[in-house]
């Protein structure tokens, strides 16, 4: 029987993970891993939501600020580097607590993933290309074509898995989820998955106010700071696509604005849809006072 404990706090952006990961850590005196797939970048900063210096200090925190954008992470790093931390960790500490909303990447760390091919570079950066050019509906109509098995069970709507699969299919002529075993990896600890929750309408507003707050921070100076690499697949992502557009004259910065709430809005239900088929998974409201003891309850 597992005598280590790992908290996993997911949900949706905006929720209100990192407020309560921290005061769980500090009530736990541990530390918090990250499972936030751009946080990790040191050049990404107000558009990812990072937790503040000031919370940085106050739990020590891992893979946040690690990586520069030009360094492509994927899930299977992150289950590597997750799981060294977590070595480390627990040579100390009885627990420790992950928390972030990057689903892939919690599915790696609890469950693993399969062995996979590696893909032709020349295809990854001949997809890449089309797609800065062609867009997203280019995206979804050759891989509806290429790899229809995908299309019908991917998110069609998630521009990274798209390009994976479609850069996937053209390197080895199968589809990705022809690699997909299902079989899940033992893991040296025991797992406490919590999902945080918020009334719909609740977790929009704040939404909304989170993107107000980015811009009134300088998320367009920040934005305007990564123009010359707007090509890279890790700033393919809500909040920077959207002033990127911008900056190129095809939209107003109002317009801009409230693309970037939809876009966030679109991002928040994937999540909810992707965390409510987590087995085993507890759902806590983040809302309830109580919410600290309702985790360690568990």
């Amino acid at each position: 029987m597992p005598t280590k404990k790992l908290y996993i706090i997911a949900g949706p952006t905006a929720v209100g993970k990192t407020d309560i990961a921290i005061r769980l850590a500090q009530r736990l005196h541990t530390s918090i891993i990250s499972a936030d797939s751009r946080q990790c970048y040191k050049e990404m900063t107000i558009g990812t939501a990072k937790p503040t210096g000031e919370e940085l200090q106050t739990v020590p925190h891992f893979f946040i600020n690690d990586f520069s954008i030009e360094e492509a992470i994927t899930a299977a790093d992150y289950e590597r580097l997750a799981l060294a931390h977590l070595e480390e960790l627990f040579s100390k500490n009885d627990t420790a607590v992950v928390c972030g909303g990057t689903g892939l990447y919690l599915k790696a760390l609890c469950e693993g993933l399969d062995e996979m091919p590696e893909v032709d570079k020349e295809i990854e950066t001949e997809v890449n290309n089309e797609y800065l050019q062609d867009g997203l509906p280019w995206l979804q109509e050759t891989l509806q074509k290429e790899d229809a098995l995908f299309y019908a069970q991917g998110e069609i709507h998630n521009p990274a898995r798209l390009l994976r699969a479609l850069i996937f299919k053209r390197s080895t002529g199968k589809s990705i989820l022809a690699y997909r075993s299902g079989q899940q990896k033992e893991r040296p600890f025991e797992m406490v998955y919590m999902v945080l929750e918020l009334p719909r309408r609740q977790l929009y507003e704040r939404i909304h106010q989170r993107v107000d707050k980015m811009m009134h921070d300088g998320l367009l100076e920040e934005v305007k700071g990564l123009y010359p690499y707007r090509h890279l697949k890790n700033l393919q992502t809500v909040g920077y696509v959207e002033l990127f557009d911008y900056l190129e004259n095809r939209c107003t910065l109002t317009e801009a604005i409230e693309k970037i709430k939809q876009h966030t809005r679109n991002y928040a239900k994937r999540q909810i849809t992707w965390f409510k088929k987590v087995k085993g998974a507890v759902i806590v409201p983040a809302d309830a006072p109580d919410v600290i003891e309702r985790i360690l309850a568990n």
